[in-house]
């Protein structure tokens, strides 16, 4: 049973305009959920932007019921179970929703990610791999969509019988929702043998744009990315560039540069991914740090822990740093330079900004006007 703050935390995701920064630097401005939500009226109104959405209670209370009534649970940020590698990350989902067995959380990950449309060796390379690396003890992170995913998710469950499968699905989609639907007996399965994790409210169908915020989630819940086959556009690379910049590893199965399914591992390798051709070429990467890299990375991090107190930007200094707003995006470092301010202030400005429709955030931390 969720007690008033956790409900309070979920009303203040499900509002518009919030998202994990907004919803992270609101929890650190004002303590709690409640006071945040209270205070979001004004936060707009200063900002001079429209009027914003609230999520009530009767709606947050509908969704807790539908998370419930799909055997799924709430994972808070700051709950010791939530993945502690995840909450390192610059945005970390503030709740996730789970199915499965959550203690298989405290295993290190691997993610593995690659082609939808993968040939038939990749996918038998694939089911290998993450057999080999769930008998290592490691759980096998993937999205669960067609071709590599699937294949990933397969060989996790297959070496471990009956019992339980180190695996996690991360979709797009709400808990309830399964897809593609070729894999809901697959996704079925997980969340009674393994785990399967979702971002999105329930009932959310998994549209193109919540698909980045998976790859970030499946990322950065590993000690690496390993890529089985992807075209040069693939949203395999986003995941693989999302690892790096969260520090991780990236590694990549080569393939021939007559399929064009390879041609975006290639690309990796040259680059300076590792080159994988067996298990032991991932464990030989990863094991000599896992134990303490996960330690040093994974010290329980507090995303609502109360900012320092910065003093109120007057009229003059937010305009100040609107007039270096531009259709363009800019770094948060740019600002800070530019205005001279210290980053807890201009920060306080771009959230107040953000509330009132009048910023958009990007990746790396950018932000530009609408």
């Amino acid at each position: 049973m969720l007690d008033a703050e956790h409900l309070a935390r979920i009303r203040l995701l499900r509002s518009d305009r919030i998202g994990p920064i907004s919803f992270a630097q609101l929890m650190a401005r004002f303590g709690n959920a409640q006071a945040a939500i209270e205070a979001l009226p004004d936060l707009v109104q200063r900002a001079g932007g429209r009027a914003i959405r609230i999520a009530t209670v009767a709606q947050v209370t509908a969704e807790v019921a539908r998370v419930e009534a799909a055997g799924a649970r709430y994972l808070f940020a700051d709950d010791d179970r939530y993945p502690a590698l995840l909450g390192h990350i610059d945005n970390a989902p503030p709740v996730l929703t789970v199915r499965g067995d959550l203690a298989l959380l405290q295993r290190p990950s691997i993610a593995m990610v690659g082609a939808r449309n993968a040939s038939a060796a990749a996918c038998r390379f694939a089911r290998q791999i993450a057999g080999e690396l769930a008998e290592a003890g490691y759980l096998v992170v993937s999205g669960l969509a067609r071709g590599i995913d699937t294949a990933a998710h397969q060989g996790a469950l297959r070496i471990a019988g009956t019992g339980p499968g180190s695996t996690a699905g991360v979709i797009a989609s709400g808990i309830d929702i399964s897809y593609p639907p070729e894999n809901h007996a697959l996704q079925a399965e997980m969340g009674a043998r393994a785990l399967v994790i979702a971002e999105q409210p329930p009932g959310t169908e998994p549209l193109a744009r919540h698909f980045p915020y998976r790859n970030r989630i499946i990322a950065g819940m590993a000690l690496g990315t390993l890529v089985v086959e992807a075209a040069p556009r693939s949203g395999s690379l986003i995941t693989a560039r999302l690892a790096a910049e969260a520090g991780r590893d990236v590694m990549a199965i080569p393939g021939s540069p007559l399929d064009s399914r390879s041609r975006g591992c290639n690309e990796l390798i040259r680059g300076g991914a590792t080159l994988v051709q067996s298990v032991a070429d991932i464990l030989d990467l990863v094991e000599p740090f896992a134990g303490s890299r996960t330690q040093k990375v994974a010290t329980p991090t507090n995303l609502y822990a109360a900012a320092a107190p910065v003093a109120e930007p007057d009229d003059q200094t937010r305009a100040d740093v609107i007039s270096l707003l531009s259709p363009s995006p800019v770094g948060m470092d740019e600002l800070v330079r530019q205005s001279g301010l210290e980053s807890g202030a201009v920060q306080m400005i771009l959230l107040d900004l953000e509330l009132g429709g009048l910023i958009e955030r990007h990746a790396a931390g950018k932000v530009s006007l609408i």
